[in-house]
C-alpha cells in the first residue's frame, strides 16, 4: 500500500466531505473519489458509507483511519530522523517540559556524558503534553514525561515516582490543615489512583485559562482562580508566599518515565534510556518503583 492513497483516505475521513478533502489536498474531487474506490477495491472492503447528502466511515474505515495516521506519521518521522542524522553535528534530542524532570535532569545528563555511546544532547523544551508527539514525529529521540500520556508507538521505563501535593491559595480554608483528603479538594473527575482523571482536569484548566507554562498556573492559584495538584519536586522549587502546599495522601502519584520510539535503533538513545532508568527514585512508600512490563530497548 502506497502512502498517497492513505493521505487521500485520511483527508476524506477527517473532512467527511469529498469536496473539502479535495480542496485540502489541492486536487479535484473526481480523481480523489476514484483513488478512494481503488483503495477500497485493493483492500476488498468498503471504507465509507456514501449518500447524496453525507459521507460516514464504516467500521473498516474507522480501523484504517487509526492505523493510517500512525503509518503516515511514522513515514514523516523517518524522514526527519534521517535529516537530523545527516547534519554536520548530530545531537541526541531530549524532550523535557520545563520543571518536568523531578529534579533529575542534571544527574541524568552528567551520567550519560560518561557513556561510550553518548552524543551531545540538545534539550527540547516542550509545552503541555507535547513530548510524546515530538517523539512520534521524529523531532526528538527520547523524552522525560509524566504519565499518563499517549504511548502509541513508544516504549517507556519508569524513572521516578513521587507524591503530588495540593497547591492552594494561602487564604484558602483548607490551607489551615497539614493534610487534605482528595475529596475535599473537589477537583472535577480526579479520583484516587486515577491519573487519567487528573490529566483531563489539567487539560481543561490549560484550555480554559490559556495556560502556557507553570508560572501562569501558579499565578492563577495565588489569585484564587483554581486549586491543583503538583509533583513534590515542583513544589520544592517553587515556594511562593501566596501559595500553600499541602499533602494529599490519596492523590494519584506523579510517575516520571523516559520514553523513546519503539523502532529506535540508536545506541546513543539506548545509553540514555539505561542511564535514566539507573537513577530510578523511590516512590511515596519509600521503595523504589517496580520495573514495568518488559520493553524494547533501542537496539545496538
Amino acid at each position: 500500500m502506497e502512502s498517497r492513497p492513505l493521505r487521500y483516505f485520511v483527508a476524506v475521513a477527517e473532512e467527511l466531505n469529498f469536496a473539502r478533502a479535495a480542496d485540502r489536498l489541492g486536487i479535484s474531487a473526481p480523481p480523489l473519489s476514484r483513488a478512494i474506490r481503488k483503495l477500497e477495491a485493493e483492500l476488498g472492503v468498503t471504507l465509507f458509507d456514501r449518500t447524496t447528502h453525507s459521507v460516514a466511515l464504516t467500521p473498516a474505515g474507522d480501523v484504517l483511519l487509526a492505523e493510517a495516521r500512525v503509518a503516515l506519521e511514522a513515514l514523516q518521522a523517518a524522514g526527519r530522523r534521517a535529516q537530523r542524522a545527516a547534519g554536520p553535528d548530530p545531537k541526541l534530542v531530549l524532550a523535557v517540559k520545563a520543571d518536568g524532570d523531578a529534579g533529575l535532569l542534571e544527574t541524568i545528563l552528567a551520567r550519560y556524558a560518561a557513556e561510550p555511546a553518548a552524543r551531545p544532547v540538545a534539550i527540547r523544551l516542550s509545552g503541555w503534553g507535547e513530548q510524546a508527539r515530538l517523539l512520534r514525529r521524529g523531532e526528538a529521540d527520547a523524552a522525560l514525561i509524566y504519565e499518563p500520556y499517549d504511548t502509541t508507538g513508544l516504549d517507556t521505563e519508569t524513572v521516578a515516582v513521587e507524591p503530588r501535593l495540593a497547591a492552594l491559595p494561602a487564604a484558602h480554608p483548607l490551607a489551615a490543615r497539614d493534610r487534605v483528603p482528595l475529596a475535599d479538594l473537589a477537583l472535577p473527575g480526579v479520583q484516587p489512583g486515577r491519573p487519567d482523571g487528573l490529566a483531563r482536569y489539567l487539560d481543561e484548566v490549560v484550555e480554559r485559562y490559556a495556560v502556557a507554562d507553570l508560572a501562569q498556573l501558579l499565578t492563577l492559584v495565588e489569585l484564587g482562580e483554581l486549586v491543583t495538584l503538583l509533583p513534590r519536586s515542583v513544589t520544592l522549587r517553587y515556594r511562593r508566599p501566596g501559595i500553600a502546599y499541602r499533602e494529599v495522601p490519596d492523590a494519584p502519584p506523579a510517575v516520571l518515565s523516559v520514553a523513546w520510539p519503539q523502532q529506535s535503533r540508536s545506541t546513543a538513545t539506548a545509553a540514555l534510556v539505561r542511564v535514566a532508568a539507573s537513577v530510578r527514585q523511590p516512590g511515596p512508600s519509600g521503595r523504589a518503583p517496580e520495573p514495568g512490563p518488559a520493553r524494547h530497548e533501542p537496539q545496538y
